[in-house]
């Protein structure tokens, strides 16, 4: 490939800029390229509202595409969470790299753990995917909290806990391991007690469909299994016809005996925000070798999780 520099299309948020600063260094090693990064604010960074309110799905992704298709920048690169899951055929996904830990997150005042905060705790996130699991856990194991919505940066959200306006707050564990907070956080949750969004803690990297040479150099950052993993879920998601704010978690992962990978499973959950009424299913397969396959796996739950009631659990659905 030639010297000159590959322009890498990039959110301007902290968070943003440390993935697309890890992500331009490896592209750097695998080309030989310099890697520039251009800054591009999304509607999802300015506008102040809820993500349930502004829709959700695109608003961090819609202006890095429309550089791409502009010419304006040669990659992009996305929290795979917030990609659509409809693709347009000008671009491609040419890589999905090894993903971070999937999990969420509590930061919380005193270091507490989510299951010893005081009665009556106010925990910030928003997420509806994210109040769902909680109140339904808090539910079922007689806590007592109250899920409040917030919108902002890391920054931010941290600081209405430094503040005393929340008890806790609820991240995702890779934004803050990108970042360099890790050491904040004071309590993982596990995938029992809150699936993750769609996607979450994988980047997606995309680029124009008729590159040939750029797809080849970017496809040697991709990770076959969290590709895999990735694409389940995000067809499960489909499936439900639910963007990226809606109430739904989802996660696949491989069953291992000893060294042996035996098969993938992929586990869903729907759920309202009060966690009252939730739909929560799993199911295993063969671990997928294409996309179609990875892409069956993600239907096939998502029609059970339909047969049992998910789409009224979901409010409004995307179309």
């Amino acid at each position: 490939m030639s010297e000159k520099a590959l322009r890498l299309g990039t959110r301007r948020s902290k968070l943003a800029m440390a993935q697309s600063g890890q992500v331009a260094e490896t592209v750097r090693e695998v080309t030989g390229r310099p890697v520039e990064l251009v800054e591009i604010t999304t509607y999802g960074d300015v506008s102040r509202e809820a993500l349930a309110q502004i829709g959700g799905t695109g608003v961090f992704v819609t202006a890095l595409r429309d550089a791409l298709l502009k010419g304006e920048v040669d990659f992009a690169v996305h929290s795979l969470k917030d990609l659509p899951t409809a693709q347009p055929e000008e671009l491609v996904l040419a890589a999905v790299p090894e993903r971070e830990d999937p999990r969420d997150v509590i930061v919380a005042r005193d270091a507490l753990k989510f299951t010893d905060l005081p009665r009556g705790a106010r925990i910030g996130t928003g997420a509806p995917r994210r109040m769902a699991q909680l109140n339904a856990y808090a539910r079922a194991h007689g806590l007592d909290i109250e899920t409040v919505p917030i919108r902002g940066n890391v920054d931010t959200r941290i600081g209405y806990v430094r503040d005393g306006e929340l008890d806790a707050v609820v991240l995702a564990a890779a934004g803050l391991n990108r970042i360099g907070r890790i050491g904040e956080v004071t309590d993982f949750l596990s995938v029992d007690t809150v699936l993750p969004a769609p996607g979450q803690g994988a980047l997606a990297i995309e680029c124009a469909a008729d590159n040939a040479e750029l797809i080849a150099a970017l496809g040697e950052l991709d990770d076959p299994f969290t590709r895999a993993a990735v694409t389940a879920e995000r067809s499960l998601l489909a499936a439900l016809e639910a963007g990226c704010s809606a109430p739904v978690g989802a996660l696949a992962d491989l069953l291992v005996d000893g060294q042996i990978v035996k098969e993938m499973r992929l586990r869903g959950v729907v759920g309202t925000t009060d966690g009252t009424r939730m739909v929560q299913l799993s199911t295993t397969g063969p671990v997928p070798q294409t996309h179609d396959q990875a892409w069956a796996l993600g239907r096939e739950l998502a029609t059970e999780m339909l047969a049992q009631g998910a789409a009224g659990l979901m409010g409004e659905r995307a179309h």
